[in-house]
């Protein structure tokens, strides 16, 4: 691997949080992901689509639940109606075949991945939780607004309120990316990755997994390009334990 090579990523469905602690008595909170038969469903190469790409697909559909064109799209690569595709960019040193299995053995325990998913939809909200808006004072002449937004604009100059003022309406159900999550364990035999901390979205909706932009070459440890293709490990793999104590610190 180089520093210049782009691996491809995986989908997978955000089955739960757990918990674990490490050798120093501190307790990690985990997020729970599993990878549902991803494979590879089609590459997309500059000469066909102007960049060079992979579609992945996980989970399983039944043939009714398609339409005609997803599943000749399917029928195409040879491979199973999936539930949900998504598209990683690579380079040439990271490209597939089509109908190659994706498992959790294609990321590294003590690496940096990037979690993209779909937060929790909340509906409408007024400014104080969507905005973290203070209010208004609870007395001193105040009546019925106490958590209303205040002004929006000004007088006749400009005349208008300005695009992007924060006002009450829908929050969440939006795309957001984790970055920089720490793989903390990996059982590939059950196809299950373990992330430090939280990740956007329901127990239950797809997460795209990738390499973190953020993170250096250097600050990665080795991972198996384009994908771990050996027999997988049967036991869990765990991230390189830390050599100093969470708990030592000057006051």
């Amino acid at each position: 691997m180089t520093p210049d090579t782009r691996r491809c990523g995986v989908l997978a469905v955000k089955a739960g949080m757990t918990q674990e602690w490490d050798q120093w008595g501190a307790r990690v909170p985990l997020t729970v992901l599993w990878i549902d038969d991803c494979q590879v469903v089609q590459v997309k190469t500059p000469e066909r689509e102007g960049y060079l790409a992979l579609q992945v697909g996980c989970g399983s559909k039944r043939p009714k639940q398609v339409n005609k064109g997803q599943l000749g799209h399917f029928e195409w690569a040879g491979v199973p109606i999936k539930r949900k595709l998504a598209e990683f960019k690579v380079t040439e040193d990271a490209l597939l075949p089509v109908g190659t299995m994706l498992t959790a053995a294609h990321f590294t325990p003590g690496q940096y991945v990037d979690v993209q998913g779909t937060t929790i939809g909340k509906g409408f909200q007024g400014v104080m939780k969507r905005w973290g808006f203070a209010g208004q004072p609870a007395s001193h002449g105040n009546s019925l607004a106490h958590r209303n937004a205040g002004g929006i604009g000004a007088c006749q100059d400009p005349g208008k309120v300005w695009p992007g003022k924060k006002m009450a309406g829908r929050m969440g159900a939006v795309t957001r990316t984790l970055s920089c999550a720490y793989v903390f364990k990996v059982d590939a035999a059950r196809n299950l990755i373990y992330v430090r901390g939280q990740v956007p979205g329901h127990k239950g909706n797809f997460v795209k997994i990738s390499d973190a932009v953020l993170k250096t070459f250097a600050q990665q440890p080795p991972r198996p390009v384009p994908t771990f293709l050996d027999a997988l490990p049967l036991e869990p793999l765990l991230a390189p334990k830390p050599e100093k104590s969470p708990f030592d610190y000057r006051e």
